[in-house]
């Protein structure tokens, strides 16, 4: 209990104003970020028959950069999106992780999106978004 009220003790107003801050930060780069790729996927990106091929034309070494450095940034979303799903902690913490699994290369990943994805709140919200950019809504299986 020490160590709790010395961090209460040690509280300022500037910590707590940079702490909000940068919870607010975070929270407008996340939706943007879920705005953007929510609007520029593919419609059928959810479909069984959807075949993706990242950076087709690029030099090889390009291409392998961008996939690292696309799966790091899909890895940082993922955690974060974790994090936001945490009760007490608001922000969208499920279009979120969502939006993290959607960068990673990573096996067994299509069965979990589709699982997200097809919330009728979260399937809603997300073609009402594509609508107001004249996107077509996302075809499922």
């Amino acid at each position: 209990m020490d160590w709790l009220s010395g961090i209460w003790e040690s509280l300022t107003w500037s910590k707590i104003l940079l702490g909000v801050g940068l919870f607010l930060f975070s929270l407008l780069l996340s939706f943007l970020a879920i705005g953007i790729v929510m609007v520029k996927i593919p419609e059928n990106y959810f479909s069984s028959h959807y075949q993706q091929d990242f950076m087709p034309n690029s030099p090889w070494l390009v291409r392998w950069g961008a996939v690292i450095l696309k799966n790091i940034l899909g890895l940082i979303l993922v955690i974060l999106g974790v994090i936001l799903s945490l009760p007490g902690v608001p922000g969208q913490g499920v279009l979120t992780i969502l939006l993290g699994l959607i960068m990673l290369d990573i096996p067994g990943k299509r069965p979990i999106e589709a699982k997200i994805i097809k919330r009728p709140t979260i399937l809603a919200a997300v073609n009402d978004l594509r609508a107001r950019y004249k996107k077509p809504p996302l075809v499922m299986d």
